[in-house]
């Protein structure tokens, strides 16, 4: 198993739109050969950002790669920078392999 999330960092008042924009976008990630689920985490928030991360969770590291070489993972993200004022800075992304 393979655990891939991005970390964001989100404007404060901006948390809402952050939530819409996911919840409307077309991930494309049901025809993914290795793909297991999905989920948005909201975290603290601060006078400075709300932390949210997006966390899927793969067969193997190979699907994950493979998805993100594919036509899917290029529509997924066809409008990715269409959102400005919600994010600050981009998403920090982190990989887990699970060893238990």
């Amino acid at each position: 198993m393979f655990v891939a999330m991005n970390r964001f960092k989100i404007a404060p008042g901006k948390e809402a739109e952050f939530i819409e924009i996911w919840r409307n976008r077309e991930t494309h990630l049901d025809q993914v050969p290795g793909f297991k689920a999905f989920n948005l985490l909201q975290g603290t928030g601060n006078d400075e950002f709300t932390l949210f991360a997006s966390h899927s969770i793969w067969e193997s590291r190979t699907a994950f790669e493979n998805w993100t070489k594919s036509e899917a993972f290029r529509q997924a993200h066809a409008n990715a920078g269409a959102s400005k004022g919600i994010y600050l800075g981009p998403p920090q992304f982190e990989g887990f392999d699970a060893v238990l």
